[in-house]
Formats: C-alpha cells, sequence, structure tokens
C-alpha cells in the first residue's frame, strides 16, 4: 500500500532530482553560484534517497532489509562528495566519481524496490521504469576505479570514467520521474 507520507516523499525527492539536475545545467551556462547549490541539492537528494528506500519499505513492496541498507550507504557517500567538493576537499570531478558511486548503490536499491512491483496495484510502467532508472544508475560503479585511482583532473581522466558519468542521467532525470510518478496516486480497477 502507498501510504500518503511515501506519496509526498516520492513528490520532493523528484522536485529535488529534477531542481538538481537544473542547478546543474545553469551552472555549466555561466551561473558559478549554481554549482555549489547543486552539490547541496546533490547530498540532498542522497538523503532524500534513503529516505524513500526507508518509507518505501514500510509502506510498499518490501524487499531485504540490506537493501535498504545499501541505499542508506549509498546516501552518505552522496553527502560524502558533496562534502569534498564544497569545502573544496577535492575537485569536482572526484567529487562526482565519489557521488556517482553513491547513487550507484542507491541504484541496487532501486532495481531491488522494482522488482518487487510485480503485483496490484502496481502498474507494470512503475515497475519497468525503476528497474530502468536504477540499471543507468548501476553505472556510477565504473567510478570506483577512478576514486581507487585519485582521478581528479577530467582532461587526464580515462574515457572509461565518462561511462561512470552517464550514471548521471539515472540520478538526475530517470530517478526523480519514477518519484514523481509513485507519488501519483494509483488507479484502482472498479468493481462492477
Amino acid at each position: 500500500m502507498v501510504t500518503d507520507r511515501l506519496r509526498r516523499l516520492a513528490i520532493v525527492h523528484g522536485i529535488v532530482g529534477l531542481a538538481t539536475c537544473l542547478c546543474l545545467i545553469v551552472f555549466y551556462l555561466g551561473a558559478d553560484a549554481f554549482g555549489s547549490i547543486n552539490d547541496v541539492g546533490n547530498a540532498a537528494l542522497g538523503l532524500l534517497s534513503a529516505g524513500l528506500a526507508w518509507r518505501f519499505q514500510q509502506s510498499a513492496a518490501k524487499v531485504r532489509p540490506v537493501f535498504v541498507g545499501i541505499a542508506a550507504l549509498g546516501a552518505v557517500i552522496t553527502v560524502v562528495g558533496s562534502i569534498l567538493i564544497l569545502t573544496d576537499a577535492t575537485g569536482f570531478f572526484f567529487a562526482g566519481l565519489v557521488s556517482a558511486t553513491g547513487f550507484a548503490l542507491i541504484g541496487v536499491w532501486l532495481v531491488a524496490a522494482s522488482r518487487r512491483l510485480t503485483d496490484d496495484p502496481w502498474p507494470q510502467r512503475l515497475q519497468r521504469a525503476g528497474l530502468v532508472a536504477g540499471a543507468v544508475m548501476l553505472l556510477g560503479f565504473v567510478s570506483v576505479p577512478g576514486i581507487i585511482l585519485g582521478l581528479d583532473d577530467m582532461s587526464t581522466a580515462s574515457g572509461w570514467t565518462y561511462v561512470g558519468g552517464l550514471s548521471w542521467a539515472g540520478t538526475y532525470l530517470l530517478f526523480p520521474a519514477w518519484s514523481l510518478r509513485l507519488g501519483r496516486p494509483i488507479s484502482m480497477p472498479r468493481e462492477d
């Protein structure tokens, strides 16, 4: 059963995800202040993702608790990535690798949770969208070797690191879209 709390959290999660993506776009268009806003939004999205995993477990399709723990660990790692860039401890590239890895862990939960959405009242499209979003987020695991190697310069990074960068499409677009869909009321078939 989808509770009102889960719906509201899913909607907030979706809005924060899309707004964080928009901040990144505006930053790349030249508004430097939006870089820090994006970094804070990134951390908030990670924490909201952990909350979503926990709330989803409480009121919807249940997954093994270990997957909720994996999502929580992912959230912590995304926050670490944001702290690294906000404190100038590293450059944006290394911090992005760290955050992408955190969101990949959250993607593990999303795939596991979406696999459980097989029975009514869950729309099949919600299940497929979650599987696709989670699978794209899993590309963030490609970032792990870059973290181990300490890569922090995009201009000298190997091409394979860009594969990990594709995970952001899942994190900033597909996962928020899934959350917004989760937040919509599920229409139940009428009994005659």
